[in-house]
């Protein structure tokens, strides 16, 4: 560690009354982005519901099929107030980071903040791709499953007709997102872990007869209780944890190649 770099966090530090002012004003411009973001959502609350629809739509084969109803009064009005705050969080992400990150990092060393900055990139990046795979590919299969279930009506029997609640149908679609984003941040955590030196690529090879235990079991807990939709969250969190291993064989790489360095150096 280079005298200049202690400095540098030396001079960074502030009293407590002082950091906790910064932690008020920071979060004062979090909250700002996010109600601004809010507003802007809600305005357009039934396109956005109408997007998350698609799945469905895709499932019964057009819009004129796709019927979802409400039971109350004020369940649609309740929906799209729902809906605004998933957008607001989405939309206002970028920002809540930048200031978590301009918070914290004055406390850190610069190469500690070189490492830290892709995976404050990497984090929503990742998010992103995990709602993409509900989007497209988990919530269309589960869809067409539900419809396919409908029964016709017979002389010995009645119909039995798939009608969604709007508020049931975004309940389930935020699930999933939340679920599936969640479990795609695996290879950000698993990095963060080598870089502390908890964790090494043998240790995750050793244990990967029970990673894949433990994803069965959170992808079951975290979706809905159906095979399709947990099938669909376990099989990329797999592919992710052997992705994890490559990443963190590289942080391994990375540490090495700097300790011959120095070893070098001095």
């Amino acid at each position: 560690m280079t005298t200049a770099e202690e400095d540098e966090v030396e001079a960074s530090r502030a009293p407590l009354i002082e950091h906790l002012i910064e932690l008020r004003a920071r979060l004062i411009k979090a909250l700002v982005a996010f109600v601004l973001m809010f507003f802007i959502c809600f305005a357009g609350a039934r396109y956005i519901y109408n997007a998350l629809v698609w799945p469905y739509v895709i499932a019964v084969g057009s819009p004129e099929k796709a019927h979802l109803v409400y039971t109350h009064g004020l369940e649609f009005l309740f929906t799209q107030i729902q809906v605004a705050a998933f957008g607001a969080g989405f939309l206002a992400f970028p920002v809540i980071a930048i200031q978590i990150y301009k918070f914290v990092a004055p406390g850190l060393y610069k190469n500690e903040r070189k490492a830290f900055v892709p995976y404050l990139f990497a984090t929503p990046i990742l998010f992103a791709i995990g709602a993409a795979v509900v989007y497209f590919i988990a919530m269309p299969l589960l869809m067409r499953f539900s419809v396919g279930m409908q029964q016709l009506a017979t002389a010995n029997s009645p119909s039995i007709e798939f009608l969604p609640k709007v508020s049931e149908y975004l309940s389930l679609i935020m699930t999933l997102i939340f679920a599936f984003g969640i479990c795609f941040q695996l290879p950000v955590v698993l990095t963060l872990l080598a870089r502390a030196g908890l964790i090494d690529s043998d240790f995750l090879k050793s244990k990967r007869r029970y990673a894949i235990v433990v994803v069965f079991i959170l992808a079951a807990v975290l979706t809905p209780p159906d095979v399709i939709s947990q099938f669909a969250l376990a099989v990329p969190t797999l592919l992710l944890y052997e992705a994890s291993i490559f990443s963190v064989r590289w942080v391994e790489k990375q540490r090495a190649e700097a300790e011959a360095a120095r070893a070098a150096a001095g």
